[in-house]
């Protein structure tokens, strides 16, 4: 899908996609149409996410953890907007050493414009804005971008976007990562990098190119990666079947190309030297996220959140259910290949199927299994997982970039039959394929569940004064990504609210691989030993020292047990800890720091 000369995207390529038949529609007419189309994603969103908005005091199920540290950034980002937070680096978790932000995925680019929600709604609601959001912006933004400059036909528009915002692998991401939902922006930086070879405003469109990139880096640099490395691919690939027109005007594309880096790079070369070598940076993601691959089974498979699929038709295939991102369904499979195959001397359509192929491998990760076994087959990612910026992806979400290029293939194949095929034999025969590839993956609603209630020594405000100077404020047990509640209660502070621990990314060990906690004190190890056990071990005066020394280098103000099925337990071990018992502060009880301390 080249750029032609006049302004207009060429789809010369294809089988003579044309705009006339709509071009002779009543303005009002097509306007109603992509009211319509709207609607729809609308609704289908509100599908998706309907129980957290049925009810308030919900969640989601399957990743509690994420939405906490969502809602925590949203939080973050509110305070930023009315100038009371730093955007790149917080304090406010991980005391005393903190978190880096751009390192953890701050959404700033989300966050900061929805503060008027999170400030006036709270964070919880925010997030489900954020979610459902991102699903409605997304199928929108790739309907307007295929619509009106790609395919130039509404209904092969509506399938190929509703197809990007809600295949599989995005409802899977639903799953409380709306950072990797959010990809609004991937079909207006494939519009605007075509655009760069436009005559004579390669400098306008290079500045707005890299205006899109940079709000791209800050809502996820993960996807602007990824559709970098397709942009390349398909060009490539693309330019070199259509030599002639390429050679045209590949110099304006690498003038534009050039105004948009120095764009982005004026506005990103500090946050991004934060991200790389900034406080609390590290090297690269955990070993084993690194080896979080797709099955090759799972490209053909069912995911628990499809239609027709469920727990075990994904059993085994994937890490968790939110990072579903391969299961397409034998019918799409096959459909997408026919499409390719009819339309194989398209230079667009063979450019796509190229970049599929690459992400396809890519996101097999470092070991290529076929239902969970590995099968000897070489790797790509092998070779690529421990190269810096690269050591810091999960190969399994390259499968999630597929999901855009089936999408576009599919509109693509769409616009082809609605110009050739005028017969309604050969119609219903187009639109039965569509129904036997759609229907078995059509979204389901997320599961959600009910999520703990908001202690009121927290909503009422009574922590600030255990917070006083910049204490901080240790919940036992210590917040982690199984222990979140104590993250959604400073989110609802805005982050005020100070937390030893967390749910982060920061580095640990001589080699700074990331770890999802700081590195664990003596106090950590001890209650690491009690959840495990369930059994409290007599402390000793040099456990006991260790365990007051954590509270000066926390700066502690409170050590807080909320009611838990198992606060009992965790009021126990705590007095077993510090040799005195707790106070009861409202619906809590706690242990004051600075007498501890002495």
């Amino acid at each position: 899908m080249a750029v032609g000369g006049k302004g207009e995207t060429d789809t010369s390529d294809l089988p003579r996609v044309t705009r006339a038949p709509e071009v002779t529609t009543a303005p009002n007419r097509l306007w109603i149409r992509d009211l319509a189309a709207t609607a729809s994603y609308v609704l289908l969103a509100g599908w998706v996410t309907y129980r957290i908005w049925l009810h308030p005091t919900w969640g989601l199920e399957a990743n509690r953890a994420d939405q906490a540290f969502f809602e925590w950034m949203l939080g973050h980002g509110a305070l930023v907007a009315t100038g009371q937070a730093a955007p790149f680096f917080s304090d406010q978790m991980n005391v005393p050493l903190g978190i880096n932000l751009m390192a953890n995925t701050s959404v700033l680019g989300i966050s900061i414009p929805m503060a008027p929600v999170t400030l006036l709604l709270g964070p919880q609601v925010a997030f489900n804005v954020f979610l459902t959001g991102a699903l409605i912006l997304t199928a929108v933004s790739w309907y307007l971008v295929l619509c009106r400059y790609l395919v130039h036909r509404r209904f092969a528009a509506w399938v190929g976007a509703g197809f990007c915002a809600f295949a599989p692998g995005m409802i899977s991401q639903a799953n409380a990562h709306p950072n990797l939902v959010a990809q609004f922006l991937v079909p207006v930086l494939i519009w605007r990098t075509l655009e760069l070879r436009r005559d004579p405003r390669w400098l306008r469109n290079g500045v707005l190119l890299g205006l899109v990139v940079i709000w791209q880096a800050f809502i996820n640099l993960e996807i602007l990666f990824m559709t970098a490395v397709g942009l390349v691919i398909f060009l490539i690939v693309a330019g070199a079947l259509r030599w002639r027109e390429t050679r045209a005007t590949w110099r304006l594309f690498l003038r534009g190309g050039l105004v948009a880096v120095g764009v982005a790079l004026a506005a990103l070369w500090y946050p991004i030297g934060l991200l790389l070598t900034g406080p609390q940076s590290y090297s690269g993601l955990p070993y084993e996220v690194r080896g979080y691959g797709a099955d090759l089974a799972a490209y053909v498979a069912l995911s628990r959140e499809s239609l027709l699929g469920s727990m075990e038709t994904a059993r085994g295939l994937a890490q968790n259910a939110a990072e579903e991102n391969s299961f397409f369904g034998w019918p799409m499979v096959a459909l997408v290949l026919v499409v390719v195959v009819a339309l194989r001397r398209s230079a667009a359509v063979l450019g796509l199927f190229a970049v599929g192929v690459v992400f396809a491998y890519l996101s097999l990760g470092p070991v290529v299994r076929l239902h969970g076994e590995p099968t000897g087959l070489p790797s790509l990612w092998a070779s690529l997982h421990d190269v810096p910026v690269l050591s810091s992806a999960v190969p399994t979400r390259w499968a999630l970039a597929v999901t855009p290029i089936v999408g576009l293939l599919l509109a693509c194949g769409v616009a082809v039959g609605q110009k050739t095929f005028t017969a309604p034999a050969w119609r219903a025969v187009g639109a039965a394929a569509l129904v036997v590839a759609l229907v078995p993956i059509a979204p389901t609603a997320l599961p959600a569940t009910k999520l703990s209630n908001t202690p009121t020594f927290v909503s009422s405000g009574e922590w600030q004064r255990y917070a006083a100077g910049g204490r901080s404020l240790v919940f036992v047990p210590m917040p982690t990504s199984g222990v979140n509640d104590p993250i959604r209660w400073s989110a609802k502070t805005l982050t005020r609210m100070p937390l030893a621990g967390g749910y982060f990314l920061a580095p640990v060990g001589p080699e700074r691989i990331a770890s999802f906690t700081s590195e664990f004190r003596p106090t950590n190890y001890y209650l690491r030993y009690v959840s495990r056990t369930g059994k409290i071990p007599p402390a000793s005066p040099a456990t006991r020292a260790n365990a007051r020394a954590d509270l000066a280098y926390w700066n502690a103000g409170a050590v807080v047990v909320p009611k838990r099925r198992d606060s009992e337990l965790w009021i126990k071990t705590m007095t077993e800890l510090y040799g005195v018992p707790p106070e009861k502060v409202g619906d809590v009880w706690l242990w004051d720091a600075t007498k501890l301390r002495g």
